[in-house]
């Protein structure tokens, strides 16, 4: 993970709205409706917090149908423990 990209990543992480969104994929794949359903706000508002979650590469998307399915992009969280822990690291 690049600086440019970890920076983007913690950029998306930042809002409160798209750490509740991140919380409610955990549990699984959602549609855009699924997710509105248990927050509170606009489903324009959500768009755009998925839209930045997708860009950051913290969320998938599939469409089936007229549904778009949402699920966590495990493999960047893992990336982003590993930049963390290698930041953390004090050297002798």
């Amino acid at each position: 993970m690049q600086n440019m990209s970890l920076s983007k990543t913690f950029s998306a992480l930042s809002d409160e709205n798209r750490q509740k969104i991140l919380d409610i994929l955990r549990d699984g794949e959602k549609t855009v409706s699924e997710i509105n359903k248990e927050l509170d706000i606009t489903m324009a508002t959500l768009s755009h917090h998925l839209d930045t979650l997708r860009r950051s590469d913290l969320v998938s998307s599939r469409r089936a149908g007229q549904n778009i399915f949402y699920s966590l992009n495990t493999s960047v969280f893992e990336d982003l423990s590993k930049e963390i822990i290698k930041f953390l690291k004090i050297k002798k």
